[in-house]
């Protein structure tokens, strides 16, 4: 893969990327000992209902992520980049590694499942503001012909804390007796959180301020009120990122989250078959992104946004056909095209985004777009999923809802520009 040029520092695209490594991280933890913190936190006579009360608390942090892209991008554009994240790392990493500490409801009762609420509360104000505002930041430190890929380096950082959650996870409870796992094993994962975290803040205290930011600071042409003006001056804006995002959320969530429970219900395949599929598939889009956001720095970042929706719309329902055959190798190969196609899309994506917006409310825009659109697209597509099975009574209804998203996206996409505006050029 190609290394950051050398008018971008390593140092910064680390700095930039490392809390969506901490967010996904902790995403990943979270699904994976989903049925652990069901018994402890959540103990009923219904499992099922357990489960769903610990998937209940998981949304709460989608419900919190407008609020915190609002307060973080607020933030972001009236007090600097740096100082914004260097924060946003910390409001992540401390109620993780609190998650970890918490006494169970067999020690406090009803206080541990409100006290696990609150700590997914905040954790998704900070991701409101973490991941939309490491793209904005890391796109303005990058130079005009190389901003797809800098700003890949963002989708590249959350696959990478998703497949690092994974890992942990799955070492954790194959070294460990299921009877030390509930005691005490469940808790390690969210205590290393730690690590990430102190890391995370470290680089991101002691990294320059975004050069686009500077200069509109120094020319003291700050937005006062940069909440009011996004919703008044840049609807245009905030309405393609939602529109764009619709595509990102949904095909991210149902094809490496929901798409693990849909195939054991569907096929006979097993659950660690369908686990190895879904980390290759993984893997490669983690390796995938960021070649595809520097090839979109040479064709430009409008054909291969096209290319991935316009593909996805396509192909998604005869690769669901096939990955509904129970063959394996047949499974496999849908699923790696699908993820050829989210990776042409994903590449240029972030860039794409941060260039919609002026500098000056850049932060908040980005933010406030990306987190409407992640709460009603992303966190709902597996329940739109499953909804539209029962509805139709057809498996293949989740393919058809990605063909509707991809198409909504592409859509967006037609409109817009071929390359960046002069302004959006100059201002980073």
């Amino acid at each position: 893969m190609t290394a950051p040029t050398s008018s971008f520092h390593v140092k910064t695209v680390l700095a930039g990327a490392v809390g969506n490594v901490l967010e996904w991280y902790d995403f990943a933890l979270y699904g994976y000992f989903a049925s652990v913190l069901a018994v402890l936190f959540f103990p009923s006579d219904e499992p099922s209902l357990s489960l769903l009360s610990a998937f209940g608390v998981f949304a709460i942090g989608f419900l919190a992520r407008p609020m915190g892209a609002l307060l973080f991008g607020y933030w972001g554009d009236t007090a600097g980049r740096r100082s914004a994240l260097a924060w946003s790392v910390i409001l992540m990493a401390v109620p993780t590694v609190v998650v970890g500490l918490l006494p169970t409801y067999q020690d406090i009762g009803l206080f541990a499942p409100l006290a696990l609420t609150c700590c997914r509360f905040l954790q998704g104000i900070s991701v409101g503001g973490e991941f939309t505002g490491s793209v904005t930041f890391l796109v303005e430190h990058a130079e005009s012909r190389e901003r797809g890929f800098i700003g890949s380096w963002a989708g590249f950082s959350a696959q990478v804390g998703a497949l690092l959650g994974s890992g942990v996870g799955a070492l954790v409870t194959s070294i460990l007796s299921q009877e030390a796992l509930y005691q005490w094993g469940w808790r390690l994962p969210f205590l290393a959180g730690s690590v990430i975290g102190v890391a995370g803040w470290y680089l991101r205290a002691r990294i320059p301020e975004s050069p686009a930011f500077e200069r509109i600071r120094d020319g003291g042409t700050l937005s006062r009120a940069p909440v009011r003006e996004v919703l008044t001056e840049q609807s245009p804006a905030l309405l393609r990122v939602i529109g764009l995002v619709v595509l990102h959320g949904t095909g991210f969530y149902l094809l490496y989250v929901y798409l693990t429970t849909y195939l054991t219900t569907v096929t006979a395949v097993p659950l660690g078959t369908v686990l190895i599929m879904n980390t290759v598939s993984m893997t490669l889009l983690a390796v995938l992104i960021p070649l595809s956001g520097r090839l979109s720095d040479v064709v430009g970042q409008k054909p291969l946004l096209a290319i991935g929706a316009a593909g996805i719309a396509l192909l998604s329902y005869p690769s669901f056909v096939w990955l509904t055959s129970g063959n394996v190798p047949s499974m496999l190969a849908a699923q790696v095209t699908l993820t050829i196609l989210m990776s042409c899309y994903l590449g240029p994506f972030f860039a794409a985004v941060v260039e919609l917006f002026p500098t000056r409310l850049r932060y908040t825009g980005v933010s406030a777009g990306y987190n409407i659109a992640a709460a009603l697209f992303g966190g709902t597509a597996p329940l739109v999923a499953t909804l539209c099975i029962k509805w139709s009574g057809t498996i293949l209804a989740p393919s058809l809802y990605l063909t509707l998203c991809a198409c909504l996206s592409l859509a967006i996409v037609l409109t817009l520009p071929s390359s960046p505006s002069t302004e959006q050029t100059r201002h980073g």
